[in-house]
């Protein structure tokens, strides 16, 4: 087992992308899993190769931390994880993800950047099916920027930060910040 393997076991969590077509955002996400020890999984059709001037530029040295899977559909998928908990992201979803019960072994499935998740897997899934809340009147979040805000809920949700095998504990746990009065020459005024 390779370091980044036994990173990707560290935060017991994984992103699953879907067909997805924008190698910056493939990169930016990469470079997320490399820095939380998270797993990277890769299903169906890509819209790049793993040789893209954009794919290596948004996941900079990151890239060579982190193991990216590829598989060509869920089957294959299922059948390499078959116990995974998993979420699926999707603008269409009712819950929010803060509502994702997290746990070890837990997957989040994010679609292509155009068309995001089959309605149909939606459909039959909604029970696992979860959201991002934003204005009414906006699209969509970028995809690495979901993944990065639902990455961060999960390893919240599990009490804290992976160790670097080599480095020792990166962050440790999350301390909640101490909400007292204001203090100070602007306190109390507004500007």
């Amino acid at each position: 087992m390779t370091a980044e393997s036994a990173l990707a076991e560290q935060s017991g969590l994984g992103v699953v992308l879907v067909e997805p077509r924008i190698p910056g955002n493939v990169g930016a996400i990469g470079r997320l899993c490399a820095c939380t020890g998270s797993a990277l999984y890769l299903v169906g059709d890509l819209g790049f190769s793993f040789g893209d001037k954009y794919l290596k530029r948004s996941g900079m040295d990151y890239l060579a931390h982190v193991e990216p899977v590829h598989v060509e559909d869920f089957e294959a998928l299922r059948a390499l994880n078959p116990d995974w908990g998993f979420s699926l992201l999707s603008t269409r979803a009712r819950h929010c993800y803060t509502q994702i019960p997290f746990k070890r072994g837990h997957y989040l499935i994010f679609g292509s950047e155009a068309t995001g998740l089959p309605e149909a897997v939606l459909t039959h899934y909604a029970q696992h099916a979860f959201r991002v809340p934003m204005l009414a009147d906006r699209r969509s979040l970028n995809l690495a920027t979901c993944a990065s805000v639902v990455l961060y809920e999960g390893l919240r949700q599990l009490g804290g930060w992976p160790s670097h095998p080599t480095a020792g504990p990166a962050l440790g746990p999350v301390v909640e910040p101490v909400v007292g009065p204001v203090v100070g020459p602007n306190a109390g005024s507004p500007k």
